[in-house]
């Protein structure tokens, strides 16, 4: 890492990279779960919720690329072993054991809450100590929030079917 790079960041580059590996377990497993899920559903919309699901996979994975990316620009080495998202998870995974479209759009919901939490939080550590790192978190915590929002939305329009069938 160059040397100017490192003194415009103001917190301890050990805690930045601790914490970008925590949320790459998430991205990696979120991805998955989401991944996994476009390909068990049934029920409900299931060809929306499965090109749903499969978009925000996608998104995931973007996310996972952009957070490996910044944790070397940091010198840092990011999560080597799949063994390893477990144990730094903050999220955790929640396998689609029930293919229904609303249980499967619900455990979405949950992770994305969840990561909604963790990106806020992790902006806060970081706002004017990383500037760089902040604007990427920011960036993947407004793709969450509308993950959030589209998978609400397929709920509703699931619940208005539900009623006037």
């Amino acid at each position: 890492m160059g040397k100017q790079t490192k003194a415009i960041i103001s917190m301890n580059l050990k805690t930045v990279i601790t914490e970008l590996n925590k949320a790459l377990a998430d991205e990696f497993l979120a991805a998955y779960q989401y991944w996994i899920g476009s390909k068990v559903v049934k029920g409900y919309f299931r060809k929306t919720v499965q090109d749903e699901l499969l978009e925000h996979s996608k998104d995931e994975f973007r996310h996972a690329e952009m957070i490996t990316d910044r944790i070397i620009q940091l010198d840092g080495t990011p999560i080597i072993n799949p063994k390893d998202w477990y144990k730094l998870t903050t999220c955790g995974f929640m396998p689609p054991t029930n293919p229904n479209s609303i249980e499967i759009l619900k455990q979405n919901l949950k992770g994305e809450r969840c990561a909604i939490g963790i990106y806020n939080n992790l902006l806060k550590k970081l706002k004017h100590k990383d500037e760089n790192t902040f604007h990427m978190v920011a960036h993947i915590l407004k793709d969450e929030i509308e993950h959030e929002n589209d998978l609400e939305a397929i709920l509703d329009d699931i619940e208005v079917t539900k009623k006037t069938s």
